[in-house]
């Protein structure tokens, strides 16, 4: 019959080995969890901007409406015309204009930037935040999961992802440890070897 090892070393390895099994599973669990909300977040994130689009160009209807009454139809002719003034208002106006129409064209690029697959959208938000309007989204975010195959695969891949940095970072930090104790070990050994070895002798 094999003997059952007590010692203290192999139960902490072997709390340690159940401790990382739940943790793991917690992990995988929560980032597959997550992910699978990145594409409802993505959505809510374009509503609000298409809001935020249709606000700046209601905003800018009247000048445009003015650009097409005595300009043409051209909304810098209309600019042009507001900063080639001495008016100081007149040209503050102007300057007003110029940051609406610029926010236009921010705003509508924006959106059709995000009109594509969700890994390209996931790229494009990382590349070119609006910190506002993230915040803004996650505020009043309502967690949902969309069931498409894009969005499954792309829950499972970014979950694996996660658990695989866990799990790196975990076997990382235990050989750290080991590494740390064994020097530890070897540091006290020197120390004695320097003190010297106990001598054996008998009282005379």
């Amino acid at each position: 019959m094999p003997a059952i090892d007590y010692s203290v070393g192999s139960v902490d390895n072997g709390a340690m080995r159940i401790v990382r099994g739940i943790l793991d599973r917690l992990v995988l669990l929560a980032a597959v969890f997550a992910a699978a909300c990145v594409p409802s977040f993505i959505a809510q994130y374009r509503q609000r901007l298409g809001g935020r689009l249709d606000q700046a160009r209601d905003d800018l209807a009247p000048f445009q409406a003015l650009a097409n009454h005595q300009f043409g139809g051209s909304l810098a002719k209309l600019v042009d015309h507001h900063l080639a003034s001495r008016d100081a208002t007149f040209h503050q106006e102007g300057l007003a204009v110029q940051a609406m129409i610029d926010a236009v064209a921010r705003l509508r690029d924006a959106l059709q930037s995000l009109d594509t697959d969700l890994l390209h959208q996931c790229f494009y938000l990382l590349r070119h935040p609006d910190y506002g309007l993230l915040e803004s989204t996650w505020t009043a975010f309502q967690p949902g999961f969309t069931l498409t195959m894009q969005g499954v695969l792309f829950s499972l891949g970014l979950g694996l992802i996660v658990w695989l940095l866990f799990l790196g970072i975990w076997q990382g930090a235990i050989a750290l440890a080991r590494i740390g104790g064994r020097a530890a070990r070897d540091l006290m050994r020197r120390r004695l070897a320097r003190r010297g070895a106990p001598r054996d002798g008998g009282v005379t």
